[in-house]
C-alpha cells in the first residue's frame, strides 16, 4: 500500500477585462493574423487595477473547494505558484490563507515561472505521500500583465492574467499505474539559460519589478527539446505507452509547442486540452486553468490518464502523470 494524492476538485478565475489581438493592434505594430499564426493566441484577460494576485487565487481556490466538497478547515497546506506576488514578502499564499479564514496548517509560495504549478503539485504530492498532509490546496495565480513592456510587441502579445486551483486529498493505492491519483512528478532546471527568458529587475538588484525580456526563437527551440525529454521520462517511470494517455494538458504558452508535444505522443488534437487562444500564456496559472476548463465541461473523467508538462524561465521544466 502507498499513499496517493487524488485530485478532488478544480477551480478557476479569470479577470473580466478581455484584451483582444485587435485591441493590441492599436497599441503596438502587430496584427491579429501574425499573433495567431505565431502563437495561436486570440485574446487574454487583464486584471483590474485593484485586483491582486491573491484576489485571483482566492476566487479560484473557493471554487475548487466547492467542487471538491472539501471544507476549508480540512486543509493542511496551501502552496501557491506565482511569479507576480502581491508583495516582495510575505508570501501570497499566506494572504490567501487569511482570505479563506484558515489559521492552521502552513502556506508558502513557489517561484518556477511557467513551470510553477507542476513544481507546486510535486511538493504537495510529496507532503501527502509522507503522511504530513491530508488535504492540500495547490494554486497557480498570476497578474503577469504587470511585468509587460506594452511597447515590446514580441512579449506583450503573449501573456495574460488568471488563476487556477486544485484540491488534493490523500488516498490509499497499490503502488501501481492503475491507482487513482498522481502517479509521478518530474522536475528539472538548468540555470545556464537564465538570460533567455527573465525579468530585468528585482528587489536584490534594481529594486524594481522589471519587465520581461525573451529570446523567443531560443526559448522555442529549448522548449521542444526539454518537453520531449520529460514526457518520455514520465512514460518510462510509469510504464505507460503514448496510447494510454487520455489527455495532454500542457502549459499554454504557444500553440506550436503544444502541437509539437502532441505529435511526439501521437495524440490527435481532440485529446489535447487547449486554452491558449482564449487565455494566452498565464504562466503558473495556465495548467490549472486548463484542467478546470476540461473538468467543468466533462472532458476529464474518473480513471483517465492525464499528462501535464511545462517549461519556464530559469530554465525550469517538469511533467506529471495523474490518473483522474
Amino acid at each position: 500500500m502507498m499513499r496517493r494524492s487524488v485530485v478532488l476538485g478544480c477551480g478557476s478565475y479569470l479577470p473580466s477585462t478581455i484584451l483582444t489581438n485587435h485591441d493590441l493592434v492599436k497599441r503596438v505594430d502587430t496584427s491579429d493574423e501574425w499573433i495567431i499564426r505565431r502563437t495561436g493566441i486570440k485574446q487574454r484577460h487583464i486584471a483590474a487595477p485593484d485586483e491582486k494576485t491573491s484576489d485571483l487565487g482566492t476566487k479560484a481556490a473557493l471554487e475548487a473547494l466547492k467542487r471538491a466538497n472539501v471544507d476549508v478547515q480540512s486543509l493542511d497546506a496551501i502552496i501557491v505558484a506565482t511569479t507576480t506576488p502581491d508583495n516582495t514578502f510575505p508570501s501570497t499564499a499566506v494572504r490567501i490563507q487569511a482570505n479563506l479564514g484558515l489559521t492552521h496548517g502552513f502556506a508558502f509560495d513557489v517561484q518556477a515561472v511557467c513551470s510553477g504549478f507542476v513544481y507546486a503539485l510535486a511538493l504537495a504530492d510529496n507532503f501527502i505521500r509522507l503522511g504530513q498532509v491530508r488535504h492540500a490546496l495547490v494554486i497557480g495565480a498570476e497578474t503577469f500583465s504587470r511585468l509587460l513592456d506594452w511597447k515590446d510587441r514580441t512579449t506583450c502579445v503573449l501573456f495574460g492574467d488568471g488563476a487556477g486551483a486544485v484540491v488534493l486529498g490523500a488516498s490509499e493505492g497499490q503502488g501501481q499505474k492503475s491507482d487513482r491519483g498522481i502517479l509521478s512528478t518530474h522536475l528539472h532546471s538548468d540555470g545556464r539559460y537564465y538570460n533567455l527568458l527573465y525579468a530585468d529587475g528585482g528587489p536584490g538588484s534594481t529594486q524594481t519589478t522589471g519587465t520581461i525580456k525573451m529570446e523567443g526563437q531560443e526559448v522555442f527551440r529549448h522548449a521542444v527539446h526539454y518537453l520531449s525529454q520529460v514526457v518520455d521520462e514520465v512514460l518510462d517511470a510509469n510504464q505507460l505507452t503514448p496510447q494510454e494517455i487520455d489527455w495532454l494538458v500542457p502549459h499554454q504558452a504557444n500553440q506550436r509547442i503544444i502541437d509539437g508535444t502532441a505529435k511526439k505522443l501521437g495524440l490527435p488534437p481532440e485529446r489535447v486540452v487547449r486554452t491558449v487562444a482564449e487565455h494566452a500564456n498565464t504562466s503558473a496559472a495556465s495548467i490549472p486553468l486548463a484542467l478546470a476548463a476540461a473538468d467543468k465541461d466533462g472532458r476529464l473523467k474518473k480513471g483517465q490518464i492525464v499528462l501535464l508538462d511545462a517549461m519556464g524561465g530559469g530554465f525550469t521544466w517538469g511533467a506529471a502523470a495523474i490518473r483522474w
